[in-house]
């Protein structure tokens, strides 16, 4: 039987195909002859308590300067298809909450939704990192000026970022002394209305900010360590790190292997977690990326793992 598969995704004119991680799994679906389905949020309806969609069915090629055709446009209810991908990208805003609502529906219809809704809601990238403590470097969250300030004299220097966010945007590094601190704090609060995060300062993000990939509990065995540019704090790609590709460490594994229950059990299949030094610093469950560049790096079927498991998930819920 052939799979449907939909994909709720930025619009796909946008993306770079050459990194693009959701490109990486449409392929591998397109090769799986499975039939694909193509969403964006804007697209989402519910009626009459039934989620539903306009989809567009598109053909895929692995090419820079042409790599998408699409085909016919029809409405579906979501829960005809056999599973969806939700692969929209932050910022994690109440239009996004909505649409997890939407997917909802068809989750609990019978689609297998990937991530979980529930979960997407549940598991905030930069807050979960608190259900596993035992894996981070100190960490404060508040919209509190005196909190953050206090937490700053304990650990001298500190990272100030926004709880919703992506691509190392408004991620900010301070310390004991620094004139512009209390900016930074009224920035991300909003004077006070607004949570943030404070972690201590990792000095080992100058080695890399570590990607490691979990594929239903189990983590792909090489990281893409994203390295700083000279003078800056941000290991993000997008802020213009250098990427280069690594093994795990077995502290590496060990902090997958405390989070791997946890995932499954929430129906977390795709996850990209943040590695600084020995310290956990993210759980990205929206849109992870970095697929294609592990791939080619390691000659990996990333993307085909991901369908494995979804395969052998619908095969455990029928």
């Amino acid at each position: 039987m052939t799979i449907r598969m939909g994909v709720v995704m930025d619009p796909i004119e946008s993306i770079k195909p050459y990194k693009d991680s959701t490109f990486a799994m449409l392929l591998e679906a397109q090769r799986r002859e499975w039939e694909v389905f193509y969403i964006t949020l804007s697209d989402l309806t519910i009626q009459d308590g039934r989620a539903h969609a306009n989809t567009t069915r598109l053909n895929l090629f692995d090419d820079n300067d042409k790599w998408f055709e699409k085909g016919e446009t029809r409405q579906l209810p979501l829960d005809e298809l056999d599973t969806l991908l939700m692969r929209k990208d932050p910022p994690f805003d109440m239009e996004y909450i909505y649409a997890t609502y939407i997917l909802q529906l068809a989750h609990e219809a019978g689609c297998l939704v990937v991530n979980d809704p529930s979960s997407l809601r549940d598991a905030n990238e930069k807050l979960y990192t608190n259900w596993f403590p035992q894996c981070c470097a100190p960490s404060l969250v508040s919209r509190n000026t005196s909190d953050i300030k206090a937490f700053m004299q304990i650990h001298d220097e500190i990272i100030l970022k926004p709880l919703g966010g992506m691509g190392g945007v408004s991620i900010f590094r301070t310390k004991k002394g620094d004139l512009n601190t209390n900016v930074i704090i009224e920035t991300l609060t909003n004077n006070g209305e607004t949570f943030c995060m404070a972690q201590r300062y990792i000095p080992e993000i100058s080695q890399g900010d570590k990607r490691i990939l979990i594929i239903d509990g189990e983590p792909v065995p090489y990281a893409l360590a994203r390295i700083p540019a000279v003078g800056e704090h941000r290991g993000n790609l997008a802020a213009g790190g250098r990427a280069e590709g690594i093994a795990l460490t077995e502290r590496d594994l060990w902090i997958c292997d405390q989070l791997s229950v946890a995932l499954k059990n929430k129906g977390l299949l795709f996850v990209g977690i943040d590695v600084i030094g020995d310290y956990l610093t993210e759980v990205n469950v929206t849109s992870p990326t970095c697929i294609r560049e592990l791939d080619k790096l390691y000659n990996l079927n990333i993307a085909g793992l991901l369908m494995d498991s979804i395969e052998k998930r619908m095969d455990t819920n029928q």
